[in-house]
């Protein structure tokens, strides 16, 4: 071979061309073996690796976005619970008021009953005083008037008697 033996300049040194186009060939075919045995498997190990994590990071906000709905969906149910009591209280306020009022109507009403009552009965009380007062002055009139007259009257003439006298009296009122 003509190219076996190449002087590389002053120093006289020679280059082995064969030794550089096996060391060529043998690089040109590790490199092609690397790439069908090493960096295809490995790229694809890479690439599942990055899908991997591409999905996990897809599923992480998929689930963030998630329970940040459901945090929203949480203050609303609170929200809504809280006008609800809200709600609730009022009523129990206002059904509370009326029932006040109801009572307090009852009470008067009662009371307003009663005191007719107790006057009524004081009416009726009175005008039973003054019957027995009138059938006693009736009596004491009638006992005296029989005194003055020296007169006993009869049973039945002093019933009379005194009947007509308490018309008499009732009349005069």
């Amino acid at each position: 071979m003509f190219f076996d033996h190449l002087v590389l300049g002053a120093t006289g040194e020679f280059l082995n061309t064969g030794d550089i186009l096996a060391t060529l060939v043998i690089f040109i075919l590790l490199m092609l073996l690397l790439k069908k045995f090493a960096w295809g498997p490995l790229m694809g190990v890479m690439q599942q690796r990055e899908d991997l994590i591409a999905s996990e990071i897809e599923t992480a906000e998929n689930s963030r976005q998630e329970s940040q709905k459901l945090l929203e969906e949480q203050r609303s149910l609170l929200k809504e619970a809280r006008t609800q009591a809200q709600e609730i209280v009022e009523t129990a306020k206002k059904q509370g008021e009326v029932s006040r009022q109801d009572i307090i109507a009852t009470a008067r009403t009662e009371a307003s009953r009663m005191k007719d009552s107790a006057v009524q009965e004081i009416a009726n009380e009175r005008e039973k005083a003054v019957a027995a007062v009138r059938e006693e002055v009736v009596a004491l009139s009638m006992l005296a008037a029989s005194k003055v007259l020296n007169k006993e009257i009869s049973e039945e003439d002093n019933r009379q008697l005194i009947n007509e006298t308490i018309a008499k009296a009732g009349d005069i009122q």
